[in-house]
């Protein structure tokens, strides 16, 4: 079978926590060629339950992300079941016993990849949705020198305490179906993968949402059969996949590592990256506030919000046109400075 993804083996890499993550592997896509200077990388990470599938949805011809133009690079994230995860590692480390990786973990490894095996000598733009717009943010402060322009969309810097609390509450449903035994399942914890699923649309989306019926827009004919839909996309998904990413979501903070030292406003006012900020202003968990206090610490950011009834997924790579096109239209402008 062809894969439609590179691997970049990176050996047992030693963590922020001090554990090993052994045997290691990133698996990544990449459009376009990077030119001779090494300086035309658009940095896309993925998101939560995404991978560099997903993100194609916005990258093609005609689009800001255009490979003709760029040499876009997508990493798959440490748990999404590419990249090393607990579905796919074997021996003692795999499964409930994966090592803790940090965002701050994933980006280093990302740096490996661009730097040593790509080539890449400067960032044009780090973007992302969501847990890949902290991973930009993560980017842009830890090498202010290298990245020259940040957009996140629908994320943060780091896991705001609301952010925290309902990323309990979806992991608590997982956890409570008595099959997931600790991680140690010997089938998928259906049922904690559904309750996981239905939990976690409450949030996604926003109150206006389900007040005008907009699932109806997206072929829905009945609240329950929108439900449900969320469950059957999880129990695609590998519970402790799904743990991993959410413990590497929960301690996101820009200012977490020996550079910064818990120093959030000095991480955020070191970026240098020419910034745009796209929260939408009825994200339930990554908010416009929470994006407001964090674009006052980045020297001359611009605030360009969605108003959106989609809520956080009004940034969903591909999936709401209105939305994607006034995304497209920020990354023009921003690419063009």
């Amino acid at each position: 079978m062809t894969l439609d993804f590179d691997i970049y083996p990176l050996g047992d890499v030693r963590l922020r926590s001090g554990d090993t993550l052994p045997d290691a592997r990133l698996t990544f896509r990449t459009w376009g060629r990077l030119n001779a200077t090494g300086d035309n990388c658009i940095l896309f990470p993925t998101y939560y339950t995404g991978t560099h599938r997903s993100n194609a949805r916005m990258i093609g011809p005609g689009r800001a992300l255009d490979p003709s133009d760029w040499f876009i690079v997508v990493p798959d994230m440490f748990g999404n079941g590419l990249s090393s995860s607990p579905s796919n590692t074997r021996g003692l480390r795999g499964g409930a016993r994966f090592p803790r990786v940090t965002i701050f973990d994933n980006v280093l490894c990302q740096y490996r990849l661009l730097t040593r095996h790509l080539g890449v000598k400067r960032i044009a733009l780090a973007t992302g949705w969501s847990m890949g717009a902290m991973q930009a943010y993560h980017w842009a402060a830890l090498f202010p020198d290298m990245v020259e322009r940040l957009l996140p969309f629908c994320g943060a810097a780091r896991c705001s305490p609301i952010n925290h609390v309902f990323l309990e509450g979806v992991k608590a449903a997982l956890r409570a179906d008595s099959m997931f035994r600790d991680g140690d399942y010997a089938a998928p914890p259906e049922a904690g993968l559904r309750a996981f699923g239905r939990a976690y649309a409450g949030w996604a989306y926003s109150a206006d949402f389900y007040r005008n019926r907009l699932y109806k827009a997206l072929g829905f004919g009945t609240l329950e059969e929108f439900l449900v839909s969320w469950e059957d996309d999880h129990l695609a998904c590998d519970a402790n996949d799904l743990l991993a990413m959410l413990w590497t979501w929960q301690h996101g903070d820009a200012s977490a590592n020996d550079m910064y030292r818990g120093n959030f406003e000095r991480a955020l006012s070191s970026i240098r990256a020419k910034t745009i900020v796209m929260p939408c202003d009825q994200d339930m968990y990554f908010t416009l506030e929470e994006s407001l206090r964090e674009m006052a610490l980045i020297p001359d950011a611009e605030l360009r919000p969605f108003r959106s009834a989609f809520g956080h997924c009004a940034g969903a790579p591909g999936r709401f046109p209105e939305e994607m096109s006034y995304l497209d239209s920020a990354l023009r402008d921003l690419l063009a400075r």
